[in-house]
């Protein structure tokens, strides 16, 4: 592949990103991809032959950034408690950069089920939970988190940062009446989300 072809497919690939956060698959029209991204309709088949193949390649792309972004959450010189500061921090971070990511995700659920089961499947909880145990065992047991409630704990701290992102709409207005400043808010968030799930573990 020579350099051209690399930076029209980046080119076509952040195109319809953000044409598929905005639209979903089902809004989605190649047509639009291909003005978004400044090139003809058959210069974007060329390269995507379906929308279905060049949605499935932004999804997993996606969801690969995710996974990759909150690696360091297995870090072995990080306690529990800072592990999950980390994650509540890096967590709504990355939604402030991609605030239409709830909506997406949540959208593709309905849409396409099959396609989030396959995505959690590929998440090896067990393995997780070894490595949890070998790293925090007496805070993990202190703190009453085992291997059958993992999963509660899991999406209950995700759920603190994705809520605000996927009921903005209804939570800004709220606070807009309320004199608050959703951005201020989020920031806040960050220590509050972390300091309310850390004391609830504790109690």
């Amino acid at each position: 592949m020579t350099e051209n072809d690399k930076q029209t497919e980046e080119k076509i690939f952040e195109a319809a990103t953000d044409v598929f956060i905005e639209k979903g698959m089902d809004g989605a029209r190649m047509q639009d991809i291909a003005d978004h991204a400044g090139i003809n309709k058959s210069l974007l088949h060329y390269y995507y032959r379906t929308k279905d193949h060049l949605f499935n390649a932004v999804f997993e792309k996606i969801a690969g950034q995710m996974f990759k972004k909150f690696a360091p959450v297995l870090d072995e010189n990080l306690s529990l408690e800072d592990k999950i500061r980390f994650f509540i921090r890096e967590h709504i971070a990355f939604m402030q950069k991609n605030p239409r990511l709830p909506s997406f995700i949540l959208n593709e659920i309905h849409r396409n089920p099959e396609r989030i089961r396959k995505l959690i499947q590929s998440i090896d909880i067990n393995k997780l939970w070894t490595t949890l145990e070998a790293q925090h065992k007496e805070e993990l047991k202190r703190y009453n988190i085992t291997k059958e409630n993992l999963p509660q704990f899991m999406t209950t701290v995700a759920g603190m940062s994705v809520f605000p992102f996927a009921a903005k709409p209804i939570i800004a207005s709220i606070m807009e009446k309320m004199g608050y400043n959703f951005d201020e808010y989020i920031e806040e968030r960050k220590e509050y989300a972390a300091d309310f799930i850390i004391n609830a573990i504790k109690k």
